[in-house]
């Protein structure tokens, strides 16, 4: 046998051997994506995203201790590696070291971990997922719909009863079939109506992701503008080394997702004079939290107008069987942004009262203290980029503060009637038996995990609020803990000049007060994030406990 036909049978077979393997791997992550689809659709959503947040947690400690810090004079220990990827993930802008440590490929996996914990995607997420379920039950709903058209005699009357439901057109044959035929015309309307469901969700789906893609570009172009033409902002990036594209992707991702880390030591403060950049930030933190399900409606109800879709008519008129949260009935999307707007207006009258001629707002003027007092009060909820120092602020504010922080994004004092309830009110749930029903009855109310929070960090800080009054006391750690619950990020800090027996060698750091607990109030810290992350599973808790 000669050489080159020995050699084609080994290229033969290794090209077949290839191919085996090629066609192996393909079915193996056919395999593994149905798996985890099945888990995903199988899973109860809360478990699914306690696993998402730790996975992604882990992750992102993982690879922020792999990459070197900016300088090596100084590397965070692991557990406030792990602390600032927490922080970043639940979007809560908790930190415990100072900013400018890490380095510009680190503030890049912030970014990512920002962009997915972000509500907006991690609700686009849940939709795709959404999707998949009408989809799998649609594709079901027709095959038995096929089976029982075989029922059907070979030779129908031709006529057909146009039922119109929404702009849906369900035609109905079958109609001398010797089954009754209603029975057919209930299958076939339901038929469509699931279709027409999934085709909604499907479309909203895409109406989110251009939401979140677009405002995220128009917000990075923005900024990178303002820092190309205005000197001011542009030479304090050049003085802390920071990459101007780098800055403006990572602050906007930051400020749309509500979580609040800036690249800079001082957070916004640095930036207090440049009204034009908390100007253009001011909408990606409504837009962002707040005020999106407003703005959603307002899209969708803009491209009806433009082009009558059913899909856009079926999403504005059902919410409650979309399934989707963040796409709130039409009167109590008004009111919502009434209540934000209210909020908003009342936080800033009371700054404004109390702090005009305060030490916080020292060197600015007239217009700068009015745009610089109007991004203060729109970032307590839940953003948290600050331009001021809240250890100067008044205890008053700090407290309407607090209560701020507390509430959930979409918070709404003013009734809702008639059938535009919110959202699931149409729904019926299934009653709850065995352990099921026990948990339900045991769980507590959101303030009394807060106190309860709240004494396990005094235990754990008991010493140095005796040795340390001043800056350890009851108020700071309330502010930092619901800040930590509510996912905002604002902070007391910590001052040196406020210890009563000094310590030598303290230094001022431009991180949270956070930094300068034990290990184990870090700890408490990071699960009271990921616990405020996942409130929302929690909201009508503590039903079982009765005061009277």
């Amino acid at each position: 046998m000669s050489s080159s036909s020995l050699g084609k049978e080994f290229v033969f077979l290794c090209s077949a051997a290839w191919l085996k393997l090629a066609c192996l791997c393909r079915s193996f992550c056919f395999l593994l994506s149905c798996y985890l689809r099945f888990l995903l659709l199988r899973f109860n959503s809360f478990c699914v995203q306690v696993f998402y947040y730790v996975f992604l947690s882990f992750l992102g400690f993982w690879v922020l201790k792999a990459l070197r810090p900016r300088t090596d004079s100084f590397r965070p220990r692991d557990l406030d590696l792990f602390f600032t990827s927490v922080s970043a993930t639940t979007v809560s802008s908790m930190s415990t070291v100072e900013m400018e440590v890490f380095s510009n490929s680190q503030l890049v996996v912030m970014t990512v971990l920002m962009f997915v914990g972000g509500e907006v995607f991690i609700s686009l997420a849940g939709l795709h997922l959404r999707k998949s379920k009408l989809r799998w039950r649609v594709n079901t709903e027709e095959k038995v719909a096929s089976i029982n058209s075989d029922l059907c005699p070979s030779n129908p009357t031709n006529d057909i009863v146009d039922h119109i439901e929404l702009g849906v057109v369900a035609k109905i044959d079958c109609l001398n079939s010797q089954v009754e035929p209603q029975s057919y015309r209930r299958q076939d309307e339901s038929l469509d109506l699931d279709y027409l469901k999934c085709c909604s969700v499907r479309f909203l789906c895409y109406v989110v992701l251009a939401y979140l893609l677009v405002i995220h570009v128009l917000g990075v172009a923005t900024v990178s503008l303002y820092m190309t033409l205005v000197s001011t902002a542009r030479d304090v990036l050049k003085k802390k080394g920071l990459n101007m594209v780098t800055f403006s992707v990572f602050t906007i991702v930051s400020t749309f997702a509500s979580c609040g880390f800036v690249p800079t030591n001082e957070n916004m403060m640095v930036f207090s004079k440049n009204s034009g950049l908390l100007l253009i930030l001011i909408p990606q933190v409504l837009l962002g939290n707040t005020l999106f399900p407003s703005s959603l409606r307002f899209a969708l109800w803009l491209m009806g107008r433009f082009g009558e879709k059913d899909q856009i008519r079926y999403l504005l008129s059902r919410t409650s069987e979309v399934g989707y949260k963040h796409l709130l009935p039409s009167l109590y999307s008004s009111l919502l942004v009434v209540m934000v707007l209210g909020f908003i207006g009342v936080q800033f009258i009371m700054f404004c009262w109390m702090q005009w001629h305060s030490e916080s707002l020292n060197g600015l003027c007239t217009y700068e203290k009015i745009v610089g007092v109007l991004f203060q009060c729109v970032n307590t909820r839940h953003t948290g980029e600050t331009i001021v120092d809240l250890s100067t602020v008044a205890p008053a504010i700090l407290v309407l503060f607090v209560v701020m922080m507390y509430l959930p994004p979409y918070t709404s004092f003013l009734p809702v009637k008639g059938s535009e309830g919110l959202q699931g009110n149409g729904e019926r749930r299934k009653p709850k038996w065995g352990y099921k029903l026990l948990l339900e009855n045991l769980k507590f109310s959101q303030l009394s995990y807060l106190a309860i929070f709240i004494i396990m960090v005094c235990i754990t800080e008991r010493d140095k609020m005796k040795e340390d009054p001043l800056n350890f006391n009851v108020l700071n750690i309330v502010v930092e803990v619901i800040s930590a619950y509510g996912n905002v990020g604002f902070s007391m800090g910590y001052s040196c000049e406020r210890q009563l027996r000094p310590v030598e060698g303290c230094e001022d750091k431009w991180y949270g007060f956070s930094g300068k607990w034990s290990n184990q109030g870090k700890i408490i810290l990071i699960v009271v994030m990921i616990f405020g992350r996942l409130k929302k599973f929690n909201l009508k808790g503590g039903r079982a406990w009765i005061l009277l």
